[in-house]
Order: structure tokens, then sequence, then C-alpha cells
């Protein structure tokens, strides 16, 4: 059967390719067959991201889920994000657990760059000047606060990975969730659940890798380009199909070399990203250090006022940890596939360094782009702007070439994304078809179709369908962390332990 559907992925790979190379007036023509596919998928779509992003009680169930699973857990393993910190730091240098030798394919350093590349992006750029404009500054305050918390939960399901992975006779590696969760509720005599929330996860990954780790990011890529270069009158603006295919294959060189290939990529790209993003910012901060306590005042104030922007405290409080969330991804489950690839015999050693992970990520990243707005002053008077082109003006105020800088930075974020989830939904597919190179390669040809089926379109439902499934995928994640937990209690004991002598 899975060879059988390997070979019609792969037919379609081709055919649609032809479609692209041979007709791209047809995809210069989409907007009848997107309104189309939308029409039609819109009532699904809508239905299943409504029940995921319902309310109860003004807040949205599933951000209550990952809130509390990291509330629990940061004191279940009595503050491990702090505890620990100094020794991610040290394990992440390669100054403990360096043995080339051990198994797996990748440094603790590459895995971390990889599973970072899949969350610092347009969350961190886009996500945070969208909980300013509905929040206020004190948003900002909830948002360190909900990054913190997520410390621990990465800790634990990093952790995890590492333990139940499956390592293959050539050496290649596949972990994650539907790995820890299958086997571990197989120890605890409950085989038939873990396999069915295995199955569950690894199909909700699948999809979400396509929607939003794929065509949504291929589609903001294009418009922040298009925008830059004219908007409507660009040389690009009939021109996505060429945008894409251009983007296809650059991610196509990248991930068919696997997590390998993937991890030297990003290893180099990450830093170079980061670094350009926070310096810019930094010296932002810098020309407008007398306005710093200021701008930290109104981030205190505001997180505890009852005025606040939208709906007092508790509308500050939902804005700063939705979008904490939905750029660090902690307890979602996609960054412990990453990070099973390391390279250790010690599992609780890639939990350490994958704390680090929402740090870097929501306490660095996006503070930094929460101060260059306040301090700017951009989130008092939006004029409807929001997102990417409110963080744009805040950056452009101080200079006004920053718009070509971030844009470039839009679309590396979007690239590194696009390699880190083909990684996620090749190793959710190959749990579901099998592990063979055949399987491997037919998922990552299907990824790279999308690539240019996400350029080209404006499938917002099938989009928002996908992000929903992402956040799906928590459910089933945190209930297996509960579960499992006290495993992963148990094997930091043990390390501990030996560290000590």
């Amino acid at each position: 059967m899975a060879g059988r559907l390997s070979y019609l992925m792969a037919g379609l790979f081709f055919f649609f390719s032809s479609i692209v190379l041979c007709v791209p007036d047809a995809f210069a023509q989409t907007d009848g067959i997107d309104k189309a596919i939308n029409d039609t998928f819109a009532p699904i779509a809508n239905a299943f991201a409504g029940f995921i992003f319902s309310k109860v009680y003004g807040v949205p169930w599933i951000l209550v889920w990952l809130v509390v699973g990291a509330i629990v857990f940061t004191f279940y393993f009595r503050f491990i994000s702090i505890r620990g910190f100094k020794h991610a730091i040290d394990i992440t240098l390669g100054r403990v657990d360096n043995n080339e030798k051990d198994p797996g394919e990748v440094s603790h350093f590459q895995a971390l760059a990889t599973a970072l590349s899949g969350t610092i992006g347009l969350g961190n750029i886009a996500g945070v000047a969208i909980a300013i404009s509905l929040g206020g500054p004190g948003a900002t305050f909830w948002m360190i606060l909900a990054g913190f918390l997520g410390m621990s939960s990465k800790f634990v399901e990093c952790t995890l990975a590492v333990m139940y992975r499956k390592e293959l006779p050539d050496g290649r590696v596949s972990g994650g969730p539907m790995y820890y969760i299958s086997q571990g509720f197989a120890e605890k005599n409950m085989p038939g659940l873990g396999r069915v929330l295995g199955f569950m996860f690894a199909a909700m990954c699948v999809i979400g890798a396509l929607g939003a780790g794929n065509m949504f990011q291929a589609n903001q890529a294009f418009q922040q380009f298009m925008n830059v270069t004219g908007g409507a009158d660009s040389f690009i603006a009939d021109k996505a199909w060429a945008f894409g295919l251009l983007f296809a294959v650059l991610v196509g060189i990248v991930i068919i070399g696997g997590i390998k290939s993937i991890a030297r990529v990003t290893a180099k790209l990450v830093p170079f990203m980061a670094v350009v993003y926070i310096v810019a910012a930094l010296v932002i901060i810098l020309m407008n250090i007398d306005k710093v306590p200021a701008a930290f005042s109104a981030i205190i104030t505001g997180a505890f006022s009852p005025e606040g922007v939208s709906g007092g405290i508790i509308g500050v409080l939902i804005q700063g940890f939705r979008r904490a969330a939905f750029s660090n991804e902690a307890g979602i489950g996609t960054a412990p596939i990453a990070h099973a690839a390391v390279r250790t015999k010690e599992p609780v050693t890639q939990g350490f360094v994958s704390l680090l992970e929402p740090f870097i990520d929501t306490i660095v990243v996006c503070t930094m782009t929460a101060l260059v707005i306040i301090i700017t002053g951009m989130y008092v008077n939006t004029n409807g702007i929001s997102g990417v082109e409110l963080t744009s003006k805040a950056f452009e105020s101080a200079f006004p070439w920053f718009k070509y800088v971030l844009t470039l930075a839009v679309i590396l974020f979007a690239y590194s994304t696009m390699l880190s989830w083909s990684y996620y939904g090749t190793k959710a597919w190959t749990y579901i078809f099998g592990e063979s190179a055949r399987s491997n390669l037919t998922y990552r040809l299907i990824f790279c179709v999308f690539v240019v089926v996400g350029a080209t379109s404006n499938l917002t439902s099938v989009v928002d369908f996908s992000d929903a499934m992402i956040f799906a995928m928590a459910l089933i994640n945190i209930s297996g962390l509960y579960v499992l937990a006290p495993k992963v209690k148990e094997e930091l004991k043990k390390y501990m332990d030996r560290l000590d002598r």
C-alpha cells in the first residue's frame, strides 16, 4: 500500500511540476481556482478551527491547555529552566557530552538550530506587533512569562524524544511524540491508545507541515518581496509561480539530503538571521536609551492594568500568552522531532539544550521586537496597520532602508522554517508509511510542490485548517507528557547523580 502510494505521489509531483514549468500563465490567474477550493473547504476548516480555538469564559481552551501544562512541568521539575540554564549552555557549546561516536546524526547545537529555525520567524516579527496592537505594551510581560514557562515543556518533550527514538541500521534516527507516546503508553499497559494517539499526531503533523509550515511561509515571503518592490506594480506581481519555483528548488536542494543537510544549513542561517535582527534592534534601543525605562514601565503597568487595550488584564494576558505559544511552539510537539536526531547517549542532555529554545525565541527575540515597537511609539497611532508592516514602520523610523533588511529577514525566516517543517513532516509521514528511502523522497517531493502552490495561491481555508491541526497536536502531546513525565524525572535524577560523581 505504502509503495503504491509513494509512486502515485511521485507521479503527481512531476505532473504538477510540468504544469508550473510549461503553463505559468495559468498560475497567474488562479483567483477562480483559489475561491472554488476555499469555498469547498471552508465549512470543514471553519468547523475544526472553530473547535480548536473556541473560548471558555473568553479564553481559548487550547491556550489554557498549553499554559497549564507549562506551569505544571515548571513546578514538577523544580524550575529546571533556571537550575539547568548554565548547564544547557555548556552542552550546546560542546563543553559537555561531545562524543561524535555516540548514536545520532547531528550535534547538540545543530539540533537546537534546526528546531529554532522552525520557530524563529514571522511570529517574532509580525506576531509581536499583533499582540501589542491588540493588548498594548503589557502583552509583552505575559509573552515573556509564557516563554519562561515554556522552557520546562520543551525540556520534558525533548528528553522523551531522545529516550524513545528509533535508531535505524544505516545510522539515521526517527523520533518525536508519535514514538514516545506509542512506546511510552505501551510500557504503561496502554498500547492500543498509544498507537492511536501516535498515528493521530503524525497525521496532523503531515497536514500542518504542508500548510502553516510551507504554504503560509511561501505566500508571506512572496507578498513581502512584492510589497517592497512596488506592490501591485512590481515586476514580480504576476510571477508568483517563478518565485515559488525558485523557492521550491532552494528548499529541495537542502531537504533531499535529510537532517544532516538541513542541520548544516540552519546552523549557519539561524545565527546569521538572529544576529542581524538583534543587532538592528539593539542599535534602535541604544539610540533611544532614554526611553527604555518608560518602555519597561509601560510593559509592567500595562500587564496589570484594569483598563487594558483588549478586555482588561485578562485580554492583555491572552494576547501575550497566545503570541508566545504561536512563536515558540512549546508543548506542540514539533521541536522534539528535530532534537531526537542529536548525537548522545544521555537523553537528558538534549532536554537541557532544548530549554534554550523558548528563551532565545521568545524572551530575547520577541522582547527585542516589542521594545523597538514601544520606544518608537508606533503602537500608539497604528493608522490601521499591524503585523509585519507595523514592525517594519518601527524599524524604518530609525533606518529608512530597513524595510529591505526586513524583507530579507522575512524571506530567510520563511526559508529556514520550511526546511525544519519539511523534516517534521517527513518523519511524521514515514511513521505512517514506513522508513524506506522511497517514502522519504515521496514526501519531500510533495513538500516542494506545495511550496509553489503556496506562493501562487490564496488558500486561506487550507492554511487555517493546517494551523488548527498544529495546535490540535498539543492536545495529544501534552497528554503524553503528563503520563510520561515521571520517566523523565527518573532519568534526570540518574543523570544528575552521574554528573555529581
